[in-house]
């Protein structure tokens, strides 16, 4: 199974992220409040704030990039304060998927993740990212994209799919 395609939706994806946090600094000034008190809003009480979703969209993307090609991910250490430290941070992580190529997905079929909170468990490489990786990933992009919206800031589908891969009509 090629899971490269996936990855480098997953890069996009990110890639958009960028442009929300354009959205969010534009909206911020023009009601004249620091963009950054954002990254600290939430949906609900109970839930990580915006940072922290930013955060682990970036970590389910390359862990799932990582684990499933048998390779060590880059550390971050969840510090972000700032959107402008939130970007460096989106740029890193996109910048690791892009080291990634289809031949790096090669024998995925055959290869194990395994994590220490597993308890000892395992999962098949190609579960992992289908079951696992994916919907998190997703989980917390739409998080984000929703903590945003539910503060005002304009976002549309458009800004959350990105371009299309359109070809002319046969």
């Amino acid at each position: 199974m090629n899971l490269y395609p996936a990855l480098h939706e997953m890069a996009k994806l990110l890639r958009q992220m960028n442009g929300w946090i354009d959205r969010a600094e534009a909206h911020a000034a023009s009601r004249g409040y620091d963009v950054n008190t954002l990254l600290q809003a939430r949906l609900a009480p109970d839930m990580f704030p915006l940072v922290r979703q930013f955060q682990n969209a970036c970590d389910t993307a390359k862990f799932a990039a990582a684990f499933t090609t048998g390779k060590e991910p880059p550390s971050h250490p969840d510090s972000e304060q700032t959107f402008s430290e939130v970007r460096a941070r989106l740029a890193s992580v996109i910048e690791y998927l892009g080291t990634y190529s289809a031949k790096d997905f090669e024998g995925v079929e055959k290869r194990v993740v395994t994590r220490p909170r597993w308890e000892g468990r395992s999962m098949n490489a190609v579960d992992y990212f289908v079951e696992q990786a994916t919907p998190n990933f997703f989980f917390h992009l739409t998080t984000a994209y929703a903590i945003l919206r539910h503060n005002g800031v304009e976002l549309g589908k458009r800004d959350y799919i990105g371009k299309l891969s359109f070809k002319p009509a046969a």
